[in-house]
């Protein structure tokens, strides 16, 4: 693998430190060997690859802590209709898109099976680093189950080899969901301790899975693999459960109450907002009638507002906050735009940067080997045309991100 030596750039390192001007980034192989001010780097003699930044901005891969790679929710009726083995092919665009984005990691939250992610380990096709849950669990009724009144089921993880049906049961039906997600690969444990906006049957505040059941699933993945918890949750008391659990991380947070905030200061515990996620319900059902069910609609109309109102409140009170999306129920490659909205809440432009980056790495394990450019870890690196912490919603247009490096290789290079 050739080395890279990328130059005339201010440096955004991810650590929340100053930005560096003039400076570069050694990579030798799919590492960084050094990174800071050029005059203090000297350029290798052995042919390294040169990539001028162009007097841009270099920073860390970026990092979406919440995505669902295998699917983009549209019109219902296209996908009860449509070829099971589509999907798969559906989704190499959606990889591709996310990546040329910037994002060059991710934490898929449902639906990405061992073979998408060893897709992309194998170079087959192109994606981002993928940390897998290959399901999400959750109770009969609750917010994975796609049972309608009618008696028909849309369900968004259907089960097939190498992905288990997630409804699981009782603390002993828990414990045997979490043995067998961890067979099939599944790298953190995703459940859901609450209801939400687009389960058919339930409500965001709708509590689900029992104290007693939330600590055996964290029981369970501690002991097995030391493997973390990631818990979707919406209302306050599924909260609180969650965080008293031990669950790693809350996924969206829309009623955080303050005793939910104080708990999850004390215990440590990661918030991941996805503060686009209603806002695309909205967006998508304005823009094209029918394709979002109504109770969908509905729900996210009524939290919108205080889903923002919480995470800002859990903002201030100093919660650990990772960049999350929920892409998938909006357009790959759209990842960014929740950079802006986290600014929306009071995060100035820096601390959205390192939400994505060095915070994001944390919340996925991985911080030893990426999120910030510093000597010996992998080399995923973006280079953007537009200042970011001047302008944190320049990075919504892909345009503005022109380079893309994933572990050492150019993956997009749109320099001009």
């Amino acid at each position: 693998m050739a080395s890279l030596w990328i130059r005339n750039g201010t440096l955004v390192d991810g650590t929340g430190r100053p930005p560096v001007q003039n400076a570069a980034v050694l990579i030798e192989d799919n590492r960084i060997r050094s990174v800071g001010r050029a005059d203090s780097i000297s350029r290798p003699a052995n042919g390294a690859v040169e990539v001028d930044a162009q007097g841009g901005f270099i920073l860390p891969g970026l990092i979406d802590t919440h995505v669902h790679l295998m699917f983009e929710i549209g019109d219902m009726r296209q996908a009860i209709v449509r070829p099971f083995s589509l999907n798969f092919y559906r989704a190499i665009p959606f990889l591709r898109k996310t990546i040329e984005a910037g994002v060059t990691t991710v934490r898929d939250a449902g639906g990405a099976d061992l073979g998408v992610k060893q897709a992309v380990d194998q170079g087959l096709i192109l994606g981002p680093r993928m940390q897998i849950s290959i399901t999400a669990l959750g109770i009969t009724g609750g917010h994975t189950d796609g049972w309608m009144p009618s008696g028909a089921a849309y369900n968004l993880f259907p089960e097939y080899p190498g992905n288990p049906n997630g409804i699981c049961d009782g603390v002993e039906g828990v414990r045997k969901k979490v043995r067998e997600v961890l067979r099939a690969g599944a790298e953190v444990v995703k459940i859901c301790s609450t209801g939400g906006v687009l389960s058919p049957t339930d409500h965001p505040e709708f509590t689900q899975f029992s104290p007693e059941e939330l600590a055996v699933i964290v029981q369970e993945a501690r002991y097995r693999r030391n493997t973390k918890v990631m818990a979707h949750a919406q209302g306050a008391e599924g909260i609180k459960n969650a965080v008293r659990a031990g669950i790693h991380s809350i996924e969206h947070g829309i009623y955080l109450d303050d005793e939910a905030i104080e708990l999850m200061r004390q215990h440590g515990t990661f918030l991941v907002p996805t503060l686009l996620a209603p806002l695309s319900v909205l967006e998508q059902a304005e823009a094209s009638p029918g394709a979002m069910p109504e109770y969908g609609i509905r729900k996210a109309h009524e939290v919108i507002e205080i889903h923002r109102d919480s995470i800002a409140a859990a903002y201030r009170a100093g919660v650990k906050i990772a960049m999350g999306t929920d892409a998938g129920v909006m357009p790959h490659g759209s990842n960014l735009r929740e950079l802006g909205l986290m600014s929306g809440i009071g995060m100035s432009a820096m601390e959205a940067i390192v939400a994505t980056t060095q915070t994001a790495a944390t919340v996925l394990g991985w911080q030893d080997d990426i999120g910030t450019l510093e000597s010996g870890k992998l080399a995923d690196v973006i280079i953007t045309r537009t200042d970011p912490l001047a302008d944190i919603r320049s990075l919504e247009v892909a345009d503005n991100i022109p380079v893309v490096v994933k572990d050492g290789q150019i993956v997009k290079d749109r320099r001009g």
